[in-house]
């Protein structure tokens, strides 16, 4: 699924190709489901004869800001969309098979294309046209992208918007949830995705099980620190994956069960990365470095127990080996028995009468 990185991208390649030139005209497919509150044809007369002045992004969605009156295009890739200029190599994430040199135009699955023209008579049009295969993705038109849902109902976004990490610990500890599952939140943090939760939570060194509200301060200003970095890296590659460190997770996580990697442990050891699923989507991790919460805990008791056993004392051990003579036993107390005299007969006794003499 595009997130973050690249629909930085794709705002990026609007910025490139498209901000500063007018819409010459729009050809629009009719689809009901990914035209959300719009129709196709309503889209294409909103946008035609206007100038587009801005192009950006926040979190996963992205828009485009357009001169005179009228709404502006709100845009949300789903699970398959992308944007693809005419002439121009796509580049999809995970899998290089299919980025080909496309044969025909416009696209499959194409929902618009934008015929874009800087005024000048000399030259061709650029066209970019918007896929969608599965039908995840939405359009929209929005009088103020911003102040509007989608975007008004999103949350910090780790690049444009990142809090301050006191704010971002009350955030997160409150809540009882697998830090995952909270990281998969938009309203939470925009444009966090799974491959960026996982990569992030990687570099963190947190289990994606660990409940938010068990988080350390360590955790949490690792956390803090690497949901920015991670986004930012990305982006400064321009969401090419073929570029990101070899040291990501990212670059071994794929084609699990069908193929070795070669992550390495900080050691040198190879890594060992495993898949569960946390919040519903499937998430990897390496074993060795994003402990359980239950086996982190274990772990420090037993660093406690060894801050806290006193060095051992082996004074008296030597005094009782350098003694000349054992210590003599204790002496066995015996029960003193009272011895009852015929003078003094006890209490109740008959007397025997003394016999006669003839």
């Amino acid at each position: 699924m595009p997130e973050l990185p690249e629909v930085e991208r794709a705002a990026a390649i609007l910025r490139r190709v498209a901000v500063g030139k007018r819409v010459e005209s729009v050809e629009s497919f009719e689809d009901t489901i990914v035209f959300s509150d719009t129709s196709h044809t309503e889209f294409a007369a909103e946008l035609t004869a206007r100038e587009i002045t801005k192009a950006a992004r926040y979190g996963k969605v992205f828009y485009m800001e357009l001169d005179g009156d009228g709404r502006m295009p709100v845009l949300h890739f789903g699970m398959t969309g992308m944007l693809q200029v005419k002439g121009e190599q796509p580049l999809i994430y995970g899998d290089k098979k299919r980025n080909k040199p496309l044969d025909t135009w416009p696209p499959r699955f194409t929902k618009f294309i934008l015929n874009l023209s800087n005024g000048e008579s000399d030259t061709e049009p650029t066209s970019v046209a918007f896929t969608d295969a599965r039908r995840l993705a939405r359009i929209r038109l929005c009088a103020k992208p911003l102040k509007e849902p989608p975007i008004s109902e999103l949350g910090f976004d780790p690049i444009l918007s990142m809090p301050i990490f006191d704010d971002f610990q009350t955030a997160v500890t409150k809540r009882k949830c697998p830090i995952k599952a909270l990281l998969l939140n938009q309203s939470f943090s925009a444009g966090v995705g799974n491959w960026v939760a996982d990569e992030v939570l990687y570099h963190a060194r947190i289990h994606p099980e660990h409940r938010c509200n068990t988080l350390d301060e360590a955790h949490l200003l690792s956390l803090h620190t690497e949901l920015s970095n991670v986004c930012k890296t990305a982006v400064a590659v321009d969401a090419d994956s073929s570029k990101f460190p070899e040291n990501w997770l990212f670059k071994h996580r794929w084609g699990k069960g069908k193929k070795e990697h070669n992550l390495k442990l900080p050691s040198g050891e190879p890594a060992t990365i495993k898949f569960i699923t946390v919040g519903g989507r499937t998430s990897a991790f390496v074993t060795e470095l994003q402990l359980p919460p239950g086996k982190i805990e274990e772990e420090r008791a037993e660093e406690q127990d060894e801050l806290e056993v006193p060095p051992a004392d082996d004074s008296s051990d030597l005094t009782d080996l350098e003694s000349d003579s054992a210590p003599e036993p204790p002496k066995k107390r015996t029960k003193r028995k009272t011895k009852i005299s015929d003078e003094q007969p006890t209490e109740g006794a008959r007397k025997r009468p003394k016999r006669r003499k003839n």
